[in-house]
C-alpha cells in the first residue's frame, strides 16, 4: 500500500479518537490525537501504564512545536538542528493538549518528526500525534514490529503497512529544557 493510502486511513483512525500503531524515526509507536483526552486514555488503559508517566507526542515542525508550549527556550531550537539522531525534548508549560498528556509537574515531551511518513501524517492531522513505544509498560521496548506483542497488536485500531522489515535498536534521546535555562539529560 502507499504512503497516501496508509496516512488517509491513519487520518480516519485517529480523528475518530482510535488507536494507530506506526513506523516513527526511533521505534513502532503507539499513537493517538494528542489533543483528545479519551484518545489518550485508551493508549495508558492499552500500556496498562500509570497516567502520571507522561507519554511523548510528535509534531511536524517548529510551527506547529510552537503553538503547543508557552514559550520554546532558544536552546531548543540549536538541540532540534544539531541533533545527530531523534531527540525528544521536554518543555515547561504545554498549550492546547490533553490534560492527561501533560506531566504532573506542567511539562510535555515533544519530538519533531523526522520521517517522512510521520511528518506527513501530522501535518495533514494539524495536530501533534502522541508517539509511545509499543509495548505493555515495564516490558522490554520492540526494536522491530516483529517483536510487537499480540496484546498491543490486538488493543489498536489500525496497523499501519509501511516498514514492517525495518529495525530501529533504539527510542530517542530525551533532554529536558526548563525555561529557567536548566538543562538534564533523561536518556541517552
Amino acid at each position: 500500500m502507499e504512503m497516501n493510502t496508509e496516512i488517509e486511513n491513519c487520518l480516519k483512525t485517529v480523528n475518530s479518537g482510535a488507536l494507530i500503531l506506526y513506523p516513527t524515526d526511533t521505534v513502532w509507536g503507539i499513537g493517538c490525537d494528542a489533543t483528545n483526552p479519551e484518545a489518550v486514555k485508551k493508549v495508558y488503559d492499552l500500556k496498562q501504564r500509570d497516567d502520571s508517566k507522561a507519554l511523548i507526542c510528535l509534531v511536524s515542525d517548529l510551527r506547529m512545536l510552537e503553538k503547543y508550549v508557552y514559550e520554546v527556550p532558544d536552546a531548543a531550537y540549536d538541540i532540534i538542528e544539531l541533533a545527530n539522531k531523534p531527540t525528544t525534548i521536554i518543555y515547561d508549560r504545554p498549550l492546547n493538549l490533553a490534560p492527561n498528556l501533560i506531566g504532573e509537574d506542567d511539562t510535555i515531551a515533544i519530538r519533531v518528526a523526522s520521517d517522512p511518513f510521520c511528518q506527513k501524517l501530522i501535518r495533514q492531522l494539524k495536530r501533534p500525534l502522541v508517539s509511545t513505544s509499543a509495548n505493555i509498560s515495564g516490558a522490554p521496548t520492540p526494536h522491530s514490529y516483529s517483536e510487537i506483542s499480540g496484546e498491543i497488536l490486538k488493543g489498536v485500531d489500525y496497523i499501519v503497512n509501511l516498514h514492517r522489515d525495518k529495525k530501529n535498536p533504539s527510542p530517542s534521546s530525551i533532554i529536558k529544557l526548563s525555561n529557567n535555562g536548566e538543562v538534564r539529560i533523561i536518556r541517552k
